[in-house]
């Protein structure tokens, strides 16, 4: 895949599972690639290593991944930025790179979920933080870190209201295993990426709590459909949610126990508090502040969200998982439709 920007380096902020399995990525297709964490000592044992035991084993770091402990020297002369970091983080990281950004650096991110603060979606807070002139661009789908690193087939969308930058970006990722579709809807996948976070901690719940194959579907389904609800009010393409970044992702964390939300809902049923299965799945589990997000974005929207709602009362307001299913299979019978 030998494009004209081939030879300028990608810098990717963030070296968990998911920054360092595209960064990876980006190397293994051919991208000269510089990786940066915060934890200094832990980079000097993945430059040593090629490998981030930790988050990633499964990922052998090519030779033309760099690990860079200096963030100044990772974005310098970088002609594309990915960041990936959680949303609550996401704001705070463009404020402090926002001073070395050079004026035709691109930004990309692996974010997913809204601001809880502001409810804005990750585009919305680049704009804010960084001007509206900048080309910038969301990597979403359904992928698992792990897989991507060991090298399995993958597909996922990189979206962009710049088709040229999406396209770019496509082509840098792509390799033999690795497919990256295009789009130009980045309301639609971004909220897709938000959604199906909160609806993979309903679907944990579910099975934990031995409701069965027809539940899971059914979450999944009706699920989709208040995906969809709520991207169309905030602007999105409704087909937009049946590709990569809507159905292929929620059904993805929704049934593999790779999904940290899926993990989450699961240990909640077993009757954990949230902070107690937080503690024991040890990273971030973004379903959980996106429950509490999207509940407040849905509002002011004007859009009914009752599974996510119920997700939102059991997490925040302790009502038994059992009798938010009670609640929602007696709500008022009405068309599947509309």
């Amino acid at each position: 895949m030998s494009t004209a920007g081939n030879e300028l380096p990608v810098a990717v902020l963030g070296a968990g599972s998911w920054g360092t399995a595209l960064a990876v990525q980006f190397a293994r297709s051919g991208r000269p690639t510089r990786l940066w964490g915060r934890d200094r000592e832990r980079l000097a044992v993945m430059a040593r290593e090629r490998r981030n035991e930790r988050y990633l084993p499964s990922g052998t770091f090519p030779e033309s991944l760099a690990v860079e402990a200096d963030l100044a020297r990772a974005l310098g002369g970088a002609r594309d930025l990915l960041i990936a970091v959680p949303s609550h983080a996401f704001r705070a990281m463009l404020t402090g790179i926002r001073p070395l950004l050079a004026d035709e650096t691109q930004l990309a991110w692996a974010t997913k979920g809204f601001e809880l603060a502001s409810g804005l979606l990750p585009h919305q807070v680049a704009r804010e933080v960084l001007g509206p002139k900048r080309s910038v661009a969301v990597l979403s789908g359904p992928t698992f870190a792990r897989e991507v690193g060991a090298g399995l087939p993958t597909a996922m969308v990189v979206a962009s209201p710049e088709a040229a930058f999406a396209q770019s970006l496509a082509q840098d990722l792509s390799s033999t295993n690795f497919r990256v579709y295009t789009s130009t809807d980045i309301v639609g996948v971004e909220v897709g990426g938000a959604v199906k976070n909160v609806l993979a901690v309903g679907a944990g719940l579910s099975d934990g709590l031995g409701f069965g194959a027809n539940a899971r579907v059914a979450l999944i389904t009706r699920g989709l459909a208040e995906m969809m609800r709520l991207g169309v009010a905030l602007g999105a393409h409704r087909e937009t949610f049946m590709g990569l970044a809507g159905l292929g992702d929620l059904v993805l964390t929704c049934t593999d126990d790779q999904s940290r939300n899926r993990r989450f809902g699961l240990r909640l049923a077993g009757g954990g508090t949230p902070a107690e299965a937080l503690e024991a799945i040890g990273q971030v589990v973004e379903g959980y502040p996106a429950a509490r997000a999207l509940r407040d974005v849905a509002a002011r929207a004007g859009v009914e969200m009752p599974l996510c709602e119920s997700i939102y009362r059991v997490l925040y307001e302790g009502v038994p998982a059992r009798d938010a299913v009670r609640e929602l299979m007696t709500r008022p019978i009405k068309s599947e439709i509309g």
